[in-house]
């Protein structure tokens, strides 16, 4: 009797390998240089988090780390390494940025961790990462269960044999491809979601590369989401590393998985048009990101009725979004697109209104002006980006005003601040509560302030940092 293996890859998705050799797939522990591995060795699967204490996207991330320690205490630990106090072990593991996740087992770099980084994602994705490396399968019925998936699933075989399953007659033209795939010798297969299938793309693609971990891992990294995926809040970071379009409705696969691909048939048609064009699809339900919506394209619930909304959002922050009605003929989604690559369309930038007076010494820069001040080719420019309910910002604002009124007089200088929660934060800045420094001369390097945050440290900073003198209190001071 053949014999299948079940593996659970380091990202979202099921494995099955048929027989033969398998192809490779709260309470945060505090780990340092002086322990990190022999307690790492300890744990057969292990999540770490390396992070520094000063990053903004770290204090992020902190708190759905935790909630997903805690509920996943006793199946897989959640660990966390302060790459400032712990230099070395960072070092050895090659952390470059915070934070880094990583998954250890046995104490060896498994992999790194590439899945949805909100609470119900990390447990959702960890789960999957539990427990042996495989498991064995007894027959073909139980392959054909496990490709009918919600999720994609790739399977494998290192031998041929005749597909002997006395349903064969009775299976679909998807599955009679898969059995003839399989009897070749050694091959892999990535089959999509079921309730993806469409016309417009493969629903089972064939891996045809020399078989090694990379290059399994790039065909189905590549493949994996296929043309128009289903975005939800578990794989939303993968799909949002690229320019996508998503239309959102309401969407629901469990229920109404007719009614859903209605409208993901018709951005798939359109789509399908421009897919050489660099521009990926998506489709999601509305109500999984109404606050997203909102806040980010300023859209509201009971905009647009039962129609689809559409976005676009690029790699480099740059948001649109398509004003007029989607037409179930889909014309509309293609004049959409049609302007977008043809760079007609205006984007769409969350900003509060340009201030109309703005002489105090520290300028208030919104996102509508940011590219005017921030951005000005003839000025050193110093910005905060701060929340109204920050402490932190609280604390800092007389100390950054005194600061403002000392330099005021600087023509080549300016001191500004910017409120993140009511302005797009442009691409390349960390989010709220940080100082960046846009020196004249640099403008595509703008480079985070880390230093006391008293007003001499501030001059001295921009002492060595300035691409002029600075003159404090009307007095220019020599280097």
């Amino acid at each position: 009797m053949a014999s299948f293996l079940l593996l659970i890859p380091a990202f979202m998705l099921s494995v099955v390998i048929f027989s033969g050799a398998v192809v490779a797939r709260g309470d945060v522990l505090e780990l340092g240089d002086a322990d990190f591995d022999y307690l790492a060795a300890e744990h057969e699967t292990m999540l770490v988090k390396f992070y520094a204490p000063w990053c903004g996207h770290c204090k992020k991330l902190a708190p759905d780390f935790e909630t997903a320690a805690s509920r996943l205490k006793g199946t897989v630990p959640l660990a966390k390494v302060d790459c400032t106090a712990s230099p070395d072990t960072c070092g050895r593991f090659g952390v470059t940025g915070y934070p880094t996740l990583k998954i250890f087992r046995n104490g060896e770099d498994s992999s790194s961790y590439d899945g949805p980084r909100s609470a119900d994602g990390i447990v959702h994705y960890m789960k999957k990462q539990a427990g042996p490396n495989s498991v064995t399968m007894r027959s073909e019925a139980d392959v054909e269960a496990f490709v009918n998936h919600f999720d994609a699933s790739v399977v494998g075989t290192s031998y041929s044999r005749r597909c002997d399953c006395t349903r064969c007659d009775q299976q679909t033209d998807q599955l009679l491809s898969y059995r003839s795939l399989l009897r070749l010798s050694r091959s892999v297969l990535l089959f999509r979601p079921p309730r993806l299938s469409g016309k417009f793309e493969e629903s089972v693609l064939r891996f045809t590369e020399t078989i090694t971990t990379h290059t399994l891992r790039r065909f189905i990294r590549d493949n994996i989401f296929g043309m128009c995926p289903h975005l939800t809040n578990e794989n939303r970071d993968k799909l949002k590393g690229q320019d996508l379009l998503t239309a959102y409705y309401d969407l629901d696969y469990l229920r109404n998985p007719k009614g859903s691909n209605y409208w993901r048939n018709r951005v798939m048609k359109v789509g399908y048009q421009f897919a050489s064009q660099g521009l990926s699809f998506a489709v999601a339900n509305r109500r999984d990101f109404v606050d997203e919506l909102e806040e980010e394209f300023g859209l509201g619930a009971s905009d647009g009725g039962d129609l689809p909304f559409v976005t676009i959002r690029t790699q480099q922050g740059f948001k649109y979004t398509m004003r007029e009605e989607f037409t179930r003929d889909g014309k509309s989604l293609e004049r959409f697109l049609e302007d977008y690559f043809a760079g007609r369309l205006k984007r769409y930038i969350k900003s509060e209104p340009i201030p109309e007076k703005n002489k105090g010494p520290v300028k208030v820069v919104v996102a509508e002006s940011f590219e005017e001040i921030v951005n000005d080719p003839e000025k050193d420019v110093l910005i905060e980006f701060y929340a109204p309910w920050c402490g932190h910002c609280k604390s800092l604002e007389p100390k950054y005003k005194e600061l403002a009124e000392q330099l005021y007089s600087d023509p080549n200088i300016v001191i500004a601040k910017m409120d993140a929660t009511a302005n797009d934060v442009p691409q390349g800045f960390d989010v709220f509560p940080t100082i960046y420094f846009a020196r004249a001369d640099k403008k595509d390097q703008p480079k985070r302030y880390e230093g006391a945050r008293e007003v001499k440290d501030f001059i001295k900073y921009l002492k060595s940092e300035a691409s002029h003198i600075p003159v404090v209190s009307g007095v220019r001071e020599d280097l």
